[in-house]
């Protein structure tokens, strides 16, 4: 009965996202994609109401690479979509790199919405009007993105400040294309073999639980506050301060920070600042976030990054943060440890293990992680271009059809885009030899006396646990036995398919012997002459509608 009500419900959500689905067809057909949308089966539900809105490729878009077609579809099907462009242009091990630098475009902006809109929501968020609690409240927007825009203003007793506000609605806007991505993704792994190997519904996990977060804006407080505790030993960072009275879900406010954005490359030679100190003072931050703290900014792009006339940095925007946990963090000190010892078994083993994949699966790995060994090996640190080394291993992993779990393919791209942010501040900027003592010193902790008595302990107190426990299961599982309750669970890969499948046809097959039913029972009473016509014409009714639905039923599932 729940799994009734269950699919129900499913099928109520379907309908409800009916629209936009169409709409999604229609700008992948558009675009260049209408074998996608068959293969997906979106075509044969959607053709009929298709010819009605006349989806046809559009002629200049087709003769576009795929990979800029496809950019240009995501940016037309709304800020969900372009959402999961920004996050699929992290994946640099599972897309090849046009693919990223076409994704990379992707422009997170949208026209502003008037301030008016915005009044009655920002009185609620903030519990008064807002002219009550900031003396100066600039109505323009200083910046519009696809969930959230910004306005300057100033508290009452003079501070900067800037106001992020949520866009209103745009929550249920995007759980229903989450639930759509959703259905798609499950039909698109089962389906298309292509697309199977980039696992979309872990991609989407990810993504969905990125946007979800990005939802809350007080989530993102927290996230600044997180990083300027760890951060707060390095005088050459800033971040902005939060002003939590005003702040909760859909608002936030912050210390306004004034400062040369980091795309602006000519006001900071204008401006006559350090350029290798700001370099080496943001390529120490990122690494003590990753390696040591395992909390890091994700996305520190130019936009995201403001230079002070004191040559410090401050870092804003906290939606996109990376999190690695202490075992993810001692298997990348072990990949770098493997890398620069030579030993191609260890990092064999290791992407091996992120992949969940066992020797047999792959025979050419070995060799190409020795090719890639030998290739960087010779290199003189203040040659080595990390990024570029960042960007063969996942072609390496790529090749291989391996994958980088997604907290790695985030630490990945931060390295990357760190890369190109420190060569714009310095083109001899040397990013490995800012890293090597803090690989060092994380290396060397994990072999430190006190580091080694605790990973004891902790193995001999989890050894214990496991022989004390040993007799008590042994006992539940001779009692399962003895009652004949031990039961083994094989899975089959796509048997729950086939199980629907089954079942489908079996519902057919039911419907039609009522149909027969129906024909069989009519014709009895006809020949009966019975003085109830609406008995006959009950029948007829009843076998046609279930004829139809059987039908409709086949046709559907060709």
């Amino acid at each position: 009965m729940a799994g009734r009500f269950i699919v129900l419900l499913e099928t109520l959500s379907a309908a409800r996202d009916l629209a936009r689905l169409q709409m999604i067809a229609s700008i992948l057909i558009r675009h260049g994609f209408g074998d996608i949308v068959q293969r997906l089966g979106m075509g044969e539900a959607l053709s009929r109401a298709g010819r009605v809105l006349r989806w046809e490729r559009t002629e200049e878009l087709t003769r576009l690479e795929p990979a800029r077609r496809y950019r240009r579809a995501l940016e037309e099907m709304g800020p969900t979509f372009i959402k999961l462009g920004q996050i699929l242009a992290t994946r640099i091990d599972l897309l090849p790199p046009d693919w990223i630098a076409e994704l990379e475009r992707l422009q997170d902006q949208a026209p502003p919405i008037p301030f008016e809109k915005l009044r009655p929501q920002l009185e609620t968020d903030l519990g008064a009007p807002p002219e009550q609690i900031f003396s100066d409240l600039n109505t323009e927007s200083l910046a519009a993105a696809s969930i959230a825009q910004v306005h300057r203003a100033r508290l009452v007793d003079g501070s900067p400040v800037v106001i992020k506000i949520r866009r209103p609605g745009i929550r249920p806007i995007i759980e229903a294309d989450l639930r759509l991505l959703g259905r798609l993704a499950e039909i698109a792994e089962r389906e298309i073999p292509l697309l199977a190997r980039l696992r979309p519904r872990e991609v989407l996990h990810q993504f969905a639980q990125s946007l979800r977060r990005e939802l809350d804006l007080a989530g993102e407080c927290h996230n600044a506050e997180r990083v300027a505790h760890n951060l707060a030993g390095l005088s050459g960072i800033k971040v902005p301060r939060v002003y939590w009275e005003w702040t909760g879900e859909r608002i936030n406010v912050q210390e306004y920070i004034e400062g040369i954005a980091g795309r602006d490359m000519e006001a900071l030679r204008i401006a006559r600042l350090d350029r290798r100190a700001l370099a080496v003072t943001g390529a120490e931050a990122v690494f003590k976030m990753v390696i040591q703290d395992g909390f890091f900014h994700a996305d520190p792009h130019p936009g995201n990054v403001f230079f002070l006339r004191d040559n410090r940095i401050a870092l804003v925007d906290f939606g996109l943060m990376g999190y690695l946990s202490q075992n993810r963090r001692e298997q990348v000190l072990s990949l770098i440890h493997g890398l620069v010892e030579r030993d191609s078994g260890r990092v064999v083993d290791i992407l091996l293990d992120w992949s969940d994949l066992d020797d047999a699966a792959n025979t050419t790995l070995g060799h190409d992680v020795e090719m890639f060994i030998n290739r960087y090996h010779s290199v003189a640190l203040q040659r080595l271009n990390l990024a570029a080394m960042l960007l063969d291993l996942s072609a390496l992993i790529r090749h291989n059809e391996l994958h980088l779990p997604a907290d790695l393919a985030l630490m990945f791209k931060t390295f990357v885009l760190l890369e190109g942010l420190g060569r714009q501040l310095d083109p001899d900027f040397d990013m490995v030899a800012v890293a090597r003592p803090l690989v060092r010193e994380a290396i060397l902790g994990r072999y430190a006396p006190d580091m080694l008595v605790r990973r004891g302990w902790r193995g001999l107190a989890e050894t214990l646990d496991l022989l004390s426990g040993f007799p008590q299961e042994l006992r539940r599982v001779l009692r399962s036995v003895r009652r004949g309750a031990l039961q083994i669970h094989i899975d089959i890969d796509r048997l729950e398919g086939l199980a629907e499948r089954l079942d489908r046809a079996i519902s057919r097959l039911t419907v039609g012997l009522v149909t027969a039913a129906f024909i069989i029972g009519t014709a009895i009473v006809m020949h009966a002459g019975g003085d109830e016509p609406w008995l006959r014409h009950l029948g007829y009714i009843g076998a046609i509608v279930c004829g139809v639905w059987v039908l409709w039923s086949i046709w559907r599932g060709k």
